[in-house]
């Protein structure tokens, strides 16, 4: 299923199917961390200080308002909430 969204965003978006499959997993990883947050599992500040990533940085991923999210922010941030 992954590949299949990866696909079609790519080519709705008109950019390689690597670009698309690397836009797929940036969203799930931004959705797990975030119900983590909501379940009180971990706060933002336990994500930035674990993670290294700026508070108003993961605070602006985690809403969505952030426009530049990097696969590498995401994955530190990860590591931060302790979902690895």
């Amino acid at each position: 299923m992954r590949n299949k969204l990866a696909q079609t965003l790519s080519e709705t978006l008109n950019i390689s199917p690597a670009r698309g499959l690397e836009a797929v997993l940036k969203a799930q990883i931004i959705a797990a961390i975030a119900k983590a947050v909501e379940r009180g599992e971990v706060t933002q500040a336990e994500i930035a200080a674990r993670s290294g990533v700026p508070r108003s940085a993961v605070t602006g991923i985690l809403s969505g308002s952030e426009q530049r999210v990097t696969l590498d922010r995401v994955v530190r941030m990860l590591g931060g909430a302790n979902l690895t």
